[in-house]
């Protein structure tokens, strides 16, 4: 049985998938809270011949983790997450969950994203504000106050273990499982005055890109040879009868 052929190409469609993710990191490595996609690929075996065979699967998708460059703007209405937590926004179909803070107060005095999703509180209700009532200022806690006095909080999110993130946009994330509202902020926090880069990280990105295109041409070349020797049987085949 031939099984060079099928590995190859096996091979040739995860090494598709892994460049699809590496091109879509590439292109948001400077957008505000994006985070880096990554493959986790599993070896399939084979044992319907006598020997097995060891195939590639295409991969499953999954987004790191990893904090991105916090940047300090002295903006007050900018946010970052200290800590394993997402800020909420009120999408076209219930929650999204970002690590994107640029926030902005529109003339009804609703927080929102720059994108124009209002912002939720750990209760999932909209934040608002006195936009003729001065600057805001937000704690750790997400607390924010106004003229001295407490008018509302930032709410941040847990992502539950296990839950599969579906992406929303370029920086927003839907959970196929309810997000935890976070109450302990002894490793989490909101800091004012700060936005957070995406965690793409160009240069491994960009070794990542070669070590793809020279496993894609080892693959490429199995693929022919396999092809080359398939023919050559064939054509001796041939000559025989």
């Amino acid at each position: 049985m031939q099984t060079a052929l099928p590995v190859a190409l096996s091979a040739q469609l995860a090494l598709e998938k892994r460049l699809d993710t590496i091109a879509h990191n590439v292109a948001n490595a400077r957008t505000a809270g994006f985070r880096a996609e990554e493959v986790k690929f599993e070896a399939l075996i084979s044992r319907v011949g006598s020997e097995p065979v060891t195939f590639a699967s295409e991969g499953t998708t999954y987004l790191s983790t990893r904090a991105g460059e916090m940047t300090q703007t002295g903006n007050t209405l900018d946010m970052a997450v200290s800590g394993d937590a997402f800020f909420a926004m009120q999408g076209p179909n219930g929650p999204v969950y970002t690590r994107d803070g640029r926030m902005r107060i529109n003339a009804e005095g609703s927080v929102e994203t720059i994108n124009g999703y209002p912002v939720l509180d750990v209760g999932g209700a909209t934040l608002q504000v006195d936009p003729n009532a001065g600057p805001i200022a937000i704690a750790r806690d997400g607390m924010i106050t106004q003229n001295g006095g407490q008018i509302g909080a930032v709410g941040l999110f847990a992502m539950p273990p296990g839950a599969n993130l579906t992406r929303f946009e370029n920086s927003g994330v839907i959970p196929d499982q309810a997000a935890v509202p976070i109450l302990d902020f002894g490793d989490v926090g909101i800091m004012q005055g700060f936005v957070e880069g995406s965690n793409v990280n160009p240069v491994l990105e960009i070794s990542r890109l070669i070590a793809l295109q020279r496993a894609f041409e080892s693959a490429s070349n199995l693929v022919q040879t396999s092809e080359r020797t398939l023919d050559d049987a064939v054509k001796n085949l041939g000559n025989m009868s």
